[in-house]
């Protein structure tokens, strides 16, 4: 168990997969899941192993649901796919998912390799298997806000959105917001969101966005991810003031950070994708070494 002020890990817990057909073999990652009628319900990025080619290594979204919340069973073909269009012909990666008047958003990251570039990108439907593109939201400019991606999704009012998203500058990873009137775009003019590097600390050098809890409090959180430049990824927390303009809260230490064995198959990262909200517990899902997938128990204390 592992403690930070304001929040405590009690417990955490694999998440396991019945998977048949190429989704056997593959990769596994980003964990969004959410809760409707007591189902669980999960999006995920696959992907490929093939190191050797990685051009072949293009991401997909799968769907999977759940009773208990841990173990899932997959659906047998993916939801999300890469192409036709060339903003994600090699990937479909990290699902955010929004469900209000009978539409399912899925934002995600479209990725192509031969540019290199990935955009924030949007796919909505009536449900899960019939998803529809609706194209960039957010595109790449670089050096301000190259490759946007990792969304998170924020209500400022009854009339106005925020997306938070992770992208690339100088060679880190920092969280940018953007705010609209629609769920479906414009997501013009995109700043720094006020989460920051904190030197000599764990989250020195890359920032991403994570899910937030306590949306429409006095305090909503963010857990977010942070790293120093050596990508050690780790999750702790940041609290906002009512309207997310100001960070008022933030944990010293992280909150989560890999366990298990140290052996050929570990990568030093945890890295949040969701959260729910059941009781006086949050259940937190992450992902471990990019393959596997956790979900930690925490109270606040």
């Amino acid at each position: 168990m592992t403690a930070a002020r304001g929040f405590e890990v009690v417990l955490t817990a694999p998440m396991t997969l019945s998977r048949t057909n190429r989704l056997a073999n593959m990769y596994v990652l980003s964990p969004y899941v959410w809760l409707v009628d007591g189902c669980y319900h999960l999006l995920l990025r696959a992907v490929p192993r093939r190191d050797d080619e990685p051009r072949l290594k293009m991401a997909e979204i799968w769907y999977g649901r759940s009773d208990d919340g841990l173990h899932f069973v997959m659906d047998e073909a993916p939801v999300v796919f890469p192409g036709p269009d060339l903003a994600d012909l090699d990937g479909c990666e990290d699902p955010t998912v929004d469900c209000r008047d009978g539409i399912i958003r899925v934002w995600y990251t479209g990725y192509n390799e031969s540019e290199r570039t990935g955009r924030l990108m949007l796919a909505r439907g009536p449900d899960v298997h019939r998803l529809a593109k609706a194209g960039v939201m957010i595109p790449s400019h670089p050096p301000r806000y190259g490759n946007p991606k990792e969304a998170t999704l924020v209500a400022l009012d009854k009339h106005r959105w925020r997306l938070f998203f992770e992208f690339a500058r100088d060679g880190a990873s920092l969280i940018g917001q953007a705010d609209s009137d629609s769920l479906d775009g414009d997501w013009g003019h995109p700043a720094d969101a006020p989460i920051a590097p904190r030197p000599d600390s764990w989250d020195a050098w890359h920032l991403s966005a994570g899910p937030v809890v306590g949306e429409g409090t006095a305090r909503p959180v963010m857990f977010y991810n942070g790293a120093t430049q050596d990508a050690h990824w780790r999750i702790g927390w940041a609290a906002f003031d009512k309207g997310f303009g100001k960070i008022v809260a933030r944990s010293d230490e992280p909150l989560v950070e890999p366990e298990g064995p140290v052996d050929e198959q570990f990568v030093d990262i945890a890295f949040a994708a969701s959260a729910i909200e059941t009781g006086d517990d949050i259940y937190l899902y992450y992902s471990q070494s990019d393959q596997h997938l956790r979900r930690a128990t925490i109270r606040r204390t």
